[in-house]
């Protein structure tokens, strides 16, 4: 499973967790919803540090890898490609 999977499961789960306390609490249902979510928030900011690490690499790892794919397609795209520059070569008349 994705760490990103896994984080968003364990934030929905914090803020059920959460609202599910607060549902015994006499007030307005808005209220109940808005404050799930401001302590879910917090709560996951410190039981969810790992899984937010984990998930942080993953993303940055994916990024990277976008970069260098963007990179080499477009020094392909210039020519500067040096796998097509020895074939050019080849293919010159002599």
């Amino acid at each position: 499973m994705s760490a990103a999977v896994k984080y968003t499961l364990g934030r929905i789960g914090l803020f059920v967790l959460v609202l599910a306390a607060l549902w015994l609490v006499d007030i307005n249902v808005f209220l109940k919803l808005m404050l799930a979510l401001v302590f879910s928030a917090a709560l996951s900011f410190f039981l969810l540090k790992g899984w937010r690490d984990e998930m942080a690499e993953e993303m940055a790892g994916a990024a990277q890898r976008r970069r260098e794919e963007k990179e080499r397609l477009r020094s392909a795209l210039a020519g500067e490609d040096e796998s097509s520059e020895g074939e050019r070569q080849d293919d010159r008349p002599r």
